[in-house]
């Protein structure tokens, strides 16, 4: 005779408990990794990037912080062209990346020669704008994103004008208009071709070296960029920044 009597049943397992955390997760990822860089990039795209990591590093420091901002018709063109000629000159043709300069600068490193960036400078706006320092693959890689995003959302002129409000030249020193003021006394609209290129010369080492008192080696690096910034002025190579 079969037994009647009612199995006990096993308690219920909560179902989907792990499905919804990976798609929380998800969604998470998703808001973090793509729509937050893109609203903070449609943002700056009009609105003037606020405070950046590192100038928060440097206020830490005890260095301070002076940065005015000006719009990219209120700094002068000779800025523009010394900038170009010392940090990207194919600023204008290049898509965010100079495949060129990367591959001559992993030829020099891999020879071992004194290590050479190959940054344009648009992934330096990236950095300086979105990121922290470092040389970490994580940040290489979220340089890259946002370099892609600011030259599909900015343009050439709205990330020139980025750049040069923010890039540090100097202890607490940021942006054209305040280091032309902490430099020369002057304003970056009236910028000469001399003091424009000495401001450029400093750019790789701006808490090392001066553009109002340089060094032997700033004033010759500071030839050489005006020297450049002339073939940028014939060539066009700026064109797609100064009207």
């Amino acid at each position: 005779m079969s037994d009647s009597r009612a199995k006990p049943r096993k308690p219920a397992r909560p179902r989907g408990g792990f499905g919804r955390f990976l798609r929380t997760l998800f969604v998470w990822g998703v808001m973090l990794f793509v729509v937050a860089p893109v609203a903070l990039v449609a943002i700056y795209r009009f609105a003037p990037p606020p405070i950046t990591y590192l100038m928060v590093q440097r206020v830490v420091e005890g260095k301070g912080l002076d940065r005015r901002w000006r719009d990219i018709d209120r700094i002068s063109p000779r800025l523009v062209r010394a900038v170009i000629a010392a940090e990207d000159a194919r600023f204008c043709e290049h898509k965010g990346f100079d495949v060129e300069a990367i591959e001559k600068a992993m030829e020099a490193n891999a020879k071992g020669r004194k290590l050479r960036g190959g940054s344009t400078i648009s992934q330096q706006t990236a950095k300086n704008v979105f990121l922290w320092p470092g040389r970490s693959w994580v940040r290489k890689g979220f340089e890259a994103y946002f370099t892609v995003l600011i030259e599909i959302g900015w343009g050439k002129r709205r990330i020139m004008e980025v750049y040069l409000n923010s890039i540090e030249w100097g202890p607490g020193v940021y942006g054209a208009e305040a280091a032309a003021r902490k430099n020369f006394k002057t304003s970056a609209s009236d910028l000469s071709a001399a003091q424009a290129a000495r401001l450029a010369a400093i750019l790789p080492s701006p808490l090392k070296w001066r553009a109002a008192k340089p060094g032997p080696y700033v004033r010759k690096r500071s030839s050489r960029i005006g020297a450049a910034a002339g073939t940028v002025r014939r060539d066009g190579l700026a064109g797609c920044v100064l009207k």
